[in-house]
């Protein structure tokens, strides 16, 4: 719980209202996790979707986005030595006040943080990927440092951890990636890689037909198949926390299985039905994360 500073309350509670106003596949600064870390998760999840939504932003030239995303880099570099500003400016700035007391309290690394502006950036630049060491790379920048940063905000500094918070992360990024295949053909990005399309003979014609071809099925069942060994990599994480964070890491790591599975029944035909978690499946994942083995 933050205290002792009613302007920088208003600023974590800022980015804890923007946390809980977006859907994702997983819990944002939930209940789950103890009142300590919410503060900061919310702060970390903000700074981060707000940069993401710049690269998204409807209605503007890719120049604009990429200019909002060096400000935004040159804010986090304001922050990171020391020179952050009190909450008084633009609409963003208790999410720089928030960040900069969470980097200061938990010495957070730049670099993550970094990364994941270099992500959203190669998103405006970048539409289409050769490999699949391409995507994981994307994904290394674009998913891995929020595992990171949420360990590190509990007081874990461990590899083994990081390596299985960075397989969890990439394998929900990924999970993402084939749930909003749609979404993301409709502003020009694809993220199955060009080498296995053309093995399976999938056509980009057809995509834009709205077409879920054999092909494109046959091709989205290997990235399925890959992105359940990362699942499968990345369990470890759950059972290396403790405390209600363990129960957070788990419901996580449920929910993007599940839309996983959902994905696969449906034949991965997202033109069709987008998968979605539902207020109906919360009773059976928190049942999965009580039952849970190691």
């Amino acid at each position: 719980m933050v205290s002792g500073d009613s302007e920088l309350s208003r600023a974590y509670a800022r980015c804890e209202a923007l946390a809980r106003a977006h859907y994702e596949n997983f819990p944002v600064a939930s209940r789950l996790l103890p009142a300590r870390m919410r503060p900061h998760i919310a702060a970390i999840y903000a700074f981060a979707r707000t940069a993401d939504d710049f690269a998204d932003e409807p209605g503007l030239e890719d120049a604009a986005r990429l200019r909002l995303l060096d400000e935004w880099r040159a804010r986090l570099s304001e922050i990171a030595s020391g020179n952050s500003s009190r909450a008084g400016g633009d609409e963003h700035a208790p999410v720089f006040l928030a960040l900069g007391e969470t980097i200061r309290t938990h010495r957070l690394p730049v670099e993550l943080f970094e990364d994941l502006l270099s992500a959203f950036r190669q998103d405006v630049t970048t539409t289409r990927y050769r490999t699949w060491a391409d995507v994981l790379d994307y994904c290394r920048r674009s998913a891995n440092p929020v595992g990171r940063l949420v360990l590190r905000v509990a007081g874990y500094d461990d590899r083994r951890l990081d390596r299985a918070s960075d397989a969890l992360c990439t394998a929900l990024q990924l999970t993402n990636f084939w749930q909003d295949l749609e979404r993301d053909w409709s502003i020009g990005r694809l993220y199955v890689p060009a080498d296995d399309r053309d093995r399976a003979g999938a056509r980009e014609e057809d995509l834009a037909a709205r077409r879920l071809t054999p092909e494109w099925r046959a091709v989205l069942r290997t990235m399925a198949e890959r992105t359940r060994a990362l699942f499968a990599e990345g369990r470890p994480v759950c059972d290396g926390v403790s405390g209600r964070l363990r129960w957070e890491l788990r419901v996580t790591w449920l929910g993007g299985s599940t839309i996983l599975d959902k994905l696969e029944r449906s034949g991965f035909d997202v033109f069709r039905s987008r998968p979605t978690l539902a207020m109906k499946d919360a009773p059976g994942l928190m049942l999965k994360a009580a039952l849970w083995y190691r």
